[in-house]
C-alpha cells in the first residue's frame, strides 16, 4: 500500500458519544465484551470502566466516543456484588476456574460464620490476589501466576459498607457485597475460607451497581443484537454524563463558557471547596469536568467537544465551531 493510500484512509468506525450499560454475560472477556458492543454499534472508539472476571456476570458500563474522557471515575465508584462462596475448597485462582489446592469436610455452623463476617465489615486491610491485573515492573500478576511465579503483594485498604448473607446451607454462601474500589470479592472468599479453617473459593459472582448506575438498566449482547442497525442502536446509549452524579454540578453563564472552553479558569457560584465538579451551559448543556483551584475558581480538566460558538459579555450560543 502506497503512503498516499495511508494518508486517504479513513478510520473505521462511526462517531458515537455516550454510555452503555451492558449486562456481562459469562464466559466473556471485559474487552472481549466491549468489542462485541462496539462493532455492533460501529463505534470509532471504546473503552469499559472497569474489569470483570470472565466467570462474572452483570453490570459493565462503556464507554464510546468523548465518554471515554470520565471513564476513570468510575473506577473509583462503589461497586455491588452478589456472589456464592463455595465453603470447604480453595483454588489457586479463587474461583472454581481454578484447580482445586486445599479441601477439607469440616462443617461450618451459623453462628462461627456470622463471627468471621464480622472481620469483613467497615475498613480493613486486603492483599489482592495473584490472579488480578494488577502490575508488578509492568507485567500484570495474573500472568506471573500462570508461569507458577508468586510474589509479595501489599496489602490495600478497602471499606465494606453492607455484607449480609442471603443464603447458606453449610457448604455453599450467598453474600450481597456494597464495597469500596479495589475490593476483590475472590480475596474475600479465601481469607473468609483461612479464617474457618476450610478454604474457600468464588463460586458465582454477579455485579449490580456501580456507583449510582444499577444492573437493572442494563442491556444485554443478545437485546443489543436484536435492534436493528448501528443508528438505532444508538438510542439504548446515555447521556455522557450518566452515573456521575456523586460529582458537584456547577452551572457557567454564557461568560464563563467563553473563557473556560478557551482554556482559562473562571469564577462561578457555589463552588465546592475542592475536588472535581460537572460543567454545564444552559445552551450547551454537559461541558465536561474541571477541578477547584485555590483561589476559588474552577480549571477546565476534561471538556467534551461540542459544536458550539459563545460570544462573551451577555452574547448567545450559536452552532457554529468547534469546543
Amino acid at each position: 500500500m502506497t503512503r498516499s493510500r495511508y494518508r486517504g484512509a479513513r478510520r473505521k468506525g462511526r462517531d458515537v458519544n455516550g454510555m452503555l450499560l451492558l449486562d456481562k454475560p459469562q464466559g466473556l472477556s471485559s474487552n472481549a465484551a466491549l468489542q462485541r458492543a462496539k462493532g455492533l454499534l460501529d463505534a470509532k472508539k471504546g473503552g469499559h470502566t472497569g474489569s470483570l472476571d470472565p466467570i462474572a456476570t452483570g453490570l459493565l458500563p462503556l464507554c464510546f466516543g468523548e465518554t471515554t474522557k470520565v471513564s476513570g471515575f468510575f473506577l473509583d465508584a462503589d461497586k455491588r456484588y452478589e456472589t456464592r462462596i463455595r465453603l470447604g475448597q480453595a483454588t489457586e485462582t479463587g474461583d472454581r476456574e481454578g484447580a482445586v489446592i486445599f479441601e477439607s469436610e469440616a462443617a461450618v455452623s451459623a453462628e462461627s460464620l456470622a463471627r468471621a463476617l464480622d472481620g469483613f465489615r467497615g475498613d480493613f486491610e486486603q492483599t489482592p490476589p495473584m490472579y488480578s491485573a494488577i502490575k508488578k515492573d509492568g507485567q500484570p500478576l495474573y500472568k506471573l501466576a500462570r508461569q507458577g511465579i508468586d510474589i509479595e503483594r501489599e496489602s490495600r485498604p478497602v471499606t465494606v459498607y453492607e455484607l449480609a448473607i442471603t443464603g447458606f446451607d453449610g457448604r455453599f454462601l450467598d453474600l450481597d457485597i456494597l464495597c469500596s474500589r479495589g475490593f476483590y470479592v475472590r480475596s474475600l472468599a479465601h481469607d473468609l475460607g483461612e479464617v474457618l479453617g476450610v478454604g474457600g473459593h468464588v463460586s458465582e459472582l454477579r455485579r449490580t451497581a456501580v456507583g449510582d448506575l444499577d444492573v437493572a438498566n442494563a442491556v444485554t449482547l443478545e437485546a443489543l443484537e436484536a435492534v436493528d442497525g448501528a443508528t438505532a442502536r444508538e438510542g439504548l446509549l446515555l447521556s455522557p454524563d450518566a452515573g456521575l452524579s456523586h460529582l458537584p454540578r456547577v452551572d457557567l453563564s454564557v461568560d464563563a463558557t467563553f473563557y473556560l472552553v478557551r482554556g482559562q479558569s473562571v469564577r462561578a457560584s457555589q463552588l465546592p471547596g475542592d475536588g472535581w465538579v460537572r460543567l454545564y451551559n444552559a445552551d450547551a448543556g454537559f461541558l465536561g469536568l474541571g477541578t477547584v483551584t485555590e483561589d476559588g475558581r474552577v480549571a477546565p480538566k476534561r471538556l467534551f467537544h461540542k459544536t458550539v460558538s459563545v460570544s462573551a459579555r451577555g452574547g448567545e450560543m450559536r452552532p457554529n465551531s468547534r469546543i
